[in-house]
């Protein structure tokens, strides 16, 4: 680990952090907020790679744990893992990892298309193998009802996927980060 995969790792643990700025829909279906932070995950794992975008994803929720409020709504401490997101919040760093491990496998290959696709897989269909199950877990919500609910937040995801792409694509072009040795 260098200094410099540290600063990576830093550095999108922050940027993810700083989209919980953006103020977070509540949805009277379920307990769980629409945010932009998994946007966050989405970049950190498909510009750092699997390692270092899941090192990202972990650093930002150890900081959450020990108290500082950097989830959306201002929220951190130990709390929020034992609430209705805790699936969620740990879905973000397989996620993370994901989508960073395909991107590297896809990498000589990586288009907007395929970014996209990774996008999906890891930010939407992994996160929510883990966050939905979560949400049955930790809120008492039927596995039905979690399932229903959650289906209201994938057309925004799908836009993070594609915005997430995008951003990948043009850093894979202009400093190509996971092309370099890690």
């Amino acid at each position: 680990m260098t200094t410099r995969d540290i600063t990576l790792i830093a550095l999108f643990a922050a940027l993810t952090a700083v989209m919980a700025v953006f103020p977070p829909i509540a949805l009277p279906i379920l307990p769980v907020p629409i945010t932009a932070q998994s946007l966050g995950v989405m970049l950190a794992g498909g510009i750092l790679g699997a390692k270092r975008g899941g090192l990202a994803i972990l650093l930002l929720l150890v900081l959450v744990a020990i108290g500082l409020p950097l989830l959306s709504g201002g929220r951190g401490g130990l709390s929020v893992f034992f609430g209705p997101t805790a699936g969620f919040l740990l879905g973000w760093l397989v996620a993370a990892f994901v989508i960073g491990w395909l991107t590297e496998k896809y990498w000589d290959g990586l288009s907007f298309v395929s970014a996209t696709l990774i996008c999906v897989v890891g930010g939407i269909g992994v996160l929510y193998a883990i966050g939905i199950p979560g949400i049955t877990l930790m809120a008492g919500v039927p596995i039905s009802k979690a399932f229903m609910g959650s289906v209201t937040f994938i057309p925004g995801d799908i836009v993070k996927a594609l915005i997430a792409a995008a951003v990948m694509v043009t850093v894979k072009k202009s400093y190509p980060i996971i092309g370099q040795a890690a």
